[in-house]
């Protein structure tokens, strides 16, 4: 037996494993003798059939499959032990000329070699960390939701602004036919809300479709029409007016503290702000740092250069499904995968070159504490270390809950590693601000 690699490129390289008769043929007959002593061939005694017939019979097939067992197991104890760091995997490389009847064999392998760059954290610029704050204005909004939530509703006859409206969407060329409920400010075109001021009760208004809502998926709740029919629909829909009621306003007194946070854990709408505030921004906390994160994986993913094995990474791609590929679903399916590829390639530069790796004692006490803060939402605040242990033990005898809490580990470090070493700005935003620089809205 012997393997020997030789290098195309920095990204490509073809192995040769030489087979001779010495490394296949005690297999291939160990195999015969076998099949002899069962074989069922008739004229003959089981377990008396030639050797010759067994060979012409079967040899060929054990071959094969003894001489594939040795190209397997060699081939990846030579990438292992050469400590070759390779992209997808070895395609065995087609020789036209190979002839089976000899009694010794090479094969080549084409590799795809993974490319070699460095990252310089420390050199990334113009990223900022969000600290976003809950306002006095989101604290007030929340403190009316609170109050309206658990105050009375009040039928009355007109519209007038911020009233809770029920009543049907109709368009009979559409098929649509559908009760809603909503408040006005759930449009996104304040024309189209000013129209339901001053109706009452039996009024129909129209409205049209197109950018009725901020988000035009909302037709599927309201009208519910098709995902495929929502996108750009522009069509006019009558809503007859059902109901109106307007919400009367909570008292803020102990009761409604004791309902909302327990009996005498609140006792001022000062304490219930500064629990919302606290809570809201422990919340925001979690997508400021996804930003982050996202951002700063952004910027490598734009700053980093290096090439990849294109041509080696398409021919693998046609094999590695169910069907095979043809050239051009290869070339489309690698335009679709490249980047995230390349982020797979940075990520794992950036953990080797930190040493960011995670211990099994990590993983047991991230998991504790994300079940024990699960387990208080629902009102188990001091539960046993055993119960939570045996909790622990369950989640993690599942393989792909070990590899989901794994990633979820390994984005704390990062983000971490990120927080202490790549260069930002802290910019403290109210949520909205924080959206608008998110998503431009």
């Amino acid at each position: 037996m012997k393997i020997t690699k030789k290098n195309i490129d920095d990204l490509n390289a073809i192995v040769t494993v030489e087979v001779s008769k010495d490394d296949y043929a005690p297999k291939v007959d160990s195999v015969l003798k076998n099949y002899a002593k069962t074989a069922s061939i008739p004229g003959f005694r089981k377990g008396a059939v030639p050797m010759s017939m067994i060979k012409k019979q079967y040899g060929k097939a054990v071959l094969l499959e003894e001489v594939n067992k040795i190209l397997q197991e060699n081939l990846n104890r030579f990438l292992q032990e050469e400590k070759l760091d390779i992209l997808g995997n070895p395609l065995p490389k087609a020789d036209e000329n190979f002839n089976w009847d000899a009694e010794d064999y090479a094969f080549d392998f084409e590799l795809g070699l993974t490319p070699a760059f460095d990252i310089d954290l420390s050199s990334a610029k113009n990223l900022t960390q969000y600290k976003i704050v809950a306002d006095d204005k989101m604290l007030d909004d929340q403190i009316t939701r609170i109050r309206k939530q658990y105050g009375k509703l009040i039928s009355k006859d007109t519209v007038e602004a911020g009233d809770d409206i029920a009543g049907t969407f109709n368009n009979t060329e559409k098929g649509i036919s559908n009760p809603a409920q909503f408040t006005l400010d759930v449009f996104k075109d304040k024309k189209q809300a000013d129209k339901f001021l001053g109706k009452k009760t039996g009024d129909v208004v129209t409205l049209n479709t197109k950018g009725l809502f901020p988000d035009d998926h909302q037709l599927m709740d309201y009208l519910k029409v098709s995902h495929d029919d929502v996108h750009g629909l522009d069509i006019d829909v009558d809503f007859t007016i059902e109901e109106i009621h307007t919400a009367e306003l909570a008292e803020m007194n102990q009761e409604l503290f004791d309902k909302l946070f327990g009996e005498g854990n609140v006792s001022s709408v000062e304490e219930i702000k500064a629990k919302i505030k606290q809570d809201a921004e422990t919340q925001f906390e979690s997508q400021a740092n996804q930003k982050f994160l996202n951002d700063v994986t952004e910027y490598l993913l734009n700053n980093t250069k290096f090439e990849l094995p294109s041509a080696f990474l398409k021919k693998w791609i046609q094999t590695v499904g169910e069907t095979r590929l043809n050239a051009e679903q290869a070339e489309e399916e690698y335009a679709k995968s490249e980047k995230g590829l390349r982020y797979q390639l940075i990520e794992g530069k950036v953990m080797s070159q930190n040493n960011l790796q995670i211990t099994f004692e990590e993983l047991k006490d991230y998991t504790a504490q994300m079940i024990r803060k699960q387990m208080a939402q629902f009102g188990q605040m001091d539960p046993s270390d055993a119960d939570v242990d045996g909790i622990v033990a369950r989640v993690l005898s599942n393989q792909e809950e070990i590899k989901r809490l794994s990633d979820q580990v390994m984005s704390e470090k990062m983000l971490n590693l990120y927080k202490e070493v790549v260069k930002h700005d802290v910019k403290e935003v109210t949520y909205d601000q924080f959206i608008a620089a998110s998503y431009g809205e």
